[in-house]
């Protein structure tokens, strides 16, 4: 079994579509652990807030099985493959971790970089799973919201 994390995101109807697709991934996938829901401007584009969090689970599926499974629960509320990539979103799901892992094959990249990239990404992870370790950097999800808070306060105020 391999502990998964998924980033969810949105910013179109945003409660609606976050409770649906925590209901289907909750039957897809098992109980799910769940972070709080952050709400965040939107990065890279004008637009509404967004409605973040990071949830996970047990699975014995493939990376690729999950994937397969995260697009088609995205386009079940709307979400099409053609928008910009900075763009307002019904549903942005995200495999940002599979266990200990590093893959990058081409249609799966774990870690994804947008844990260190994003505070939408890491602090809810950093709260769901504080003690787990980057499997590339090696600190713990703690650790890096620690820094990443430190080093945004030095650089003043950030879009995330």
């Amino acid at each position: 079994m391999h502990e998964v994390f998924i980033s969810i995101g949105s910013n179109i109807n945003p409660e609606e579509n976050i409770a649906a697709a925590l209901r289907d991934l909750d039957t897809l996938f098992g109980p799910l652990k769940r972070s709080k829901t952050l709400e965040t401007e939107a990065v890279g584009f004008e637009g509404p807030l967004f409605h973040n969090l990071v949830i996970s689970f047990q699975t014995n599926l493939s990376p690729t099985d999950i994937s397969q499974r995260l697009r088609e629960i995205e386009e079940w509320y709307g979400r099409t493959r053609d928008s910009q990539k900075f763009s307002s979103r019904t549903l942005d799901l995200d495999l940002i971790l599979f266990g200990e892992e590093i893959i990058n094959d081409g249609s799966v990249n774990v870690p994804r970089d947008d844990i260190c990239r994003y505070a939408f990404v890491l602090e809810p992870l950093a709260e769901l799973a504080p003690n787990n370790r980057h499997p590339i950097i090696g600190k713990t999800y703690r650790e890096l919201w620690s820094e990443y808070k430190s080093r945004d306060k030095t650089k003043g105020p950030s879009s995330d």
